[in-house]
């Protein structure tokens, strides 16, 4: 069994329809070898994969790179390693990540410019549920345990987003739903691609000239889902 740094939070049809999305993928990343898998949903919405076979020790450790896993449930974190949580929530102190546990990281370990944890959402077009990297300071308890912090390849990342032609990102949508939504709203020549950043957080990169907040504008009365710009 793997844990992914993934989750399925949508009910009724929009459910069936991920489920399905992610067992296509599931099949994409390990059809080749000899296992059998089931996609399933934690209580706490992560996407649980069981794999069974001769090739289920490769298989599981070819998901857990692709998506990155969830690893309290073995026994908790480890101070100083680098893990993956879903973005939950934010203040004006922190944001909370969701990490089988939920770690919080200080805005002075954000390390991703001046401004409020809000302003930091705002600015890199962060939306809720996406998978982040961090590194773990320790147990909140310990007086000696170190700040959590984000990682350093995720702070890379998002600066990455803000060097191109500006995204939209978006959340509660497979990659087929967005892409299908962009090209109903007439703006596939707009766009070079849909990147997927979790199972329903999805990244719609801009080609040069396109106006991130007008794209947004242009496709939100057709996909009712959480988006932000990154300009």
């Amino acid at each position: 069994m793997v844990v992914l740094a993934t989750k399925c939070y949508v009910e009724g049809d929009a459910r069936e329809r991920a489920l399905d999305g992610m067992n296509s993928l599931v099949a994409n990343d390990v059809g080749e070898l000899d296992v059998d898998w089931q996609v399933g949903v934690r209580d706490d919405d992560f996407v649980q994969i069981d794999v069974t076979g001769e090739d289920a020790p490769v298989a599981r450790n070819v998901l857990a790179e692709t998506w990155g896993e969830i690893v309290a449930h073995d026994g908790g974190l480890e101070a100083g390693e680098e893990y993956v949580g879903t973005l939950e929530s934010w203040d004006d102190v922190g944001f909370t990540l969701d990490a089988g546990v939920d770690v919080f990281v200080p805005a002075d370990e954000l390390g991703l410019g001046v401004g409020s944890p809000e302003q930091v959402v705002e600015r890199f077009g962060l939306v809720q549920h996406l998978p982040m990297r961090f590194v773990y300071g320790g147990d909140a308890g310990d007086p000696d345990a170190e700040p959590s912090r984000l990682a350093d390849a995720e702070r890379d990342r998002l600066y990455d987003w803000q060097r191109g032609d500006g995204r939209v990102n978006v959340n509660s949508a497979t990659r087929g739903e967005t892409r299908a939504t962009v090209n109903r709203a007439g703006h596939a020549q707009d766009i070079v691609t849909v990147e997927r950043l979790g199972l329903l957080e999805q990244s719609i990169v801009c080609a040069e000239g396109t106006d991130p907040p007008g794209l947004l504008a242009a496709i939100g009365s057709y996909l009712p889902a959480e988006m932000r710009c990154v300009v």
